[in-house]
């Protein structure tokens, strides 16, 4: 369908009214977080990867009234500037079969009372580790490695992480804190690593490097330099492990966070992930999850599929 709405999706399904639908999202008795934890458990399962990473991301939805739980005018990457938008945070499971929403929080700004993305992104990988689930690493960009408070809570769960981070921030090295940039300039000129990334925009191609900072115990700290070879543009990652990692790791880490963004694009355009009509958080929070739980659905049967068909058989 080119519109997934409950006027749409009541059609469909043969019924003479959206009244059915807008019940399951608004008054019906059943638990939205209860059904988040069947979708988490069931995308591991079935998922499974023992090098998974874990990404946190936002996204917008484009909104034109005032009245929808948490609009604002407000920036927005869907849109790439400032427009009326809500905004919610997820929690993706990025593994070698496949990629899918685990988790959800909506982000509600200053003038409704908030929670910042990074509280949001650290209640949900909180969620994921105290429900048994194990995962080596997490990746997220500089709204999430500029924030403190998230990096201390993943080294005292002792969760690795890759994060994004400014070329203004501050790294500790034995030396004495440095801005990532001024660091980055004594590394050495030849790259120790490169690879390129597929998109819409075709491939980029980036060198990389590594610093090793100042360890603490058994806990290390690195600081992770990516370059574009066409403009020169650099981006900074915090690193922390709980053992040495090679570079080629970091950058695999560092890979896993543009999987957040085909998970975007496929749950909204084939499970409306974004054209819910939910004034309420109640009825949000479940139109969410169940396109969720539909997009992992389909994250799923792609895994099996492939692994049925492998490339290049018949």
């Amino acid at each position: 369908m080119p519109r997934k709405n409950c006027w749409t999706i009541a059609e469909w399904a043969g019924e003479a009214t959206p009244h059915g639908m807008q019940h399951l999202l608004s008054r019906a008795s059943w638990d939205a977080d209860a059904v988040r934890d069947d979708v988490r458990d069931y995308v591991v399962e079935q998922l499974h990867d023992e090098r998974a990473v874990l990404v946190v991301d936002e996204t917008g939805d484009l909104k034109k009234g005032t009245h929808t739980v948490g609009v604002q005018r407000q920036y927005t990457g869907t849109a790439g500037r400032i427009e009326n938008s809500q905004i919610a945070v997820y929690l993706v499971y990025a593994g070698a079969r496949g990629h899918a929403a685990v988790d959800r929080e909506l982000y509600v700004p200053r003038s409704w009372t908030f929670a910042t993305k990074p509280e949001l992104a650290g209640r949900m990988i909180g969620r994921f580790l105290d429900a048994g689930h194990h995962v080596g690493w997490v990746a997220g960009d500089e709204v999430y490695g500029g924030n403190p408070r998230l990096r201390a809570l993943l080294e005292e769960r002792g969760v690795s992480y890759v994060l994004a981070g400014a070329c203004s921030g501050e790294v500790t090295t034995g030396a004495g804190k440095f801005r990532a940039e001024a660091l980055a300039a004594k590394a050495p000129s030849r790259p120790g690593r490169s690879c390129r990334r597929g998109g819409a925009k075709g491939h980029r191609f980036y060198d990389w490097a590594v610093i090793d900072l100042a360890d603490s115990g058994p806990d290390h700290q690195q600081l992770l330099i990516r370059r574009n070879r066409r403009t020169g543009e650099r981006a900074y990652f915090c690193c922390f492990s709980t053992a040495p990692e090679p570079l080629a790791t970091l950058v695999r880490v560092a890979g896993a966070r543009w999987r957040v963004e085909e998970t975007f694009q496929s749950g909204k355009g084939l499970a409306g992930l974004d054209e819910h009509q939910a004034r309420r958080f109640t009825s949000w929070l479940r139109w969410v999850t169940l396109t969720m739980l539909a997009h992992a659905f389909l994250a799923v049967t792609r895994a099996a599929e492939h692994a049925r068909h492998p490339a290049g058989t018949t």
